[in-house]
């Protein structure tokens, strides 16, 4: 398992080795779809009861950081 921070890990065999929450089978993507779809953190935490209201906020950290980097693009022959 890789600890992306102190609540976002990475491990291989769980949810194909996508960003989970704590090593739950909940993925960061999961939790920001629900944002992004207009739910609020009181409604996530409802449908996820084990989850924190810290992950939510790590999840859209997350999502921050990822976006932070520096991507380039190069022509593949």
């Amino acid at each position: 398992m890789f600890q992306l921070s102190d609540r976002i890990t990475v491990d291989e065999n769980i949810c194909n080795g996508k960003p989970t929450i704590r090593g739950m089978r909940i993925t960061a993507q999961t939790i920001l779809e629900f944002l992004f779809a207009g739910d609020t953190p009181k409604e996530i935490l409802e449908h996820y009861p084990m989850l924190e209201a810290e992950d939510i906020e790590a999840c859209k950290h997350f999502a921050m950081a990822v976006l932070n980097r520096t991507y380039s693009i190069k022509e593949v022959a």
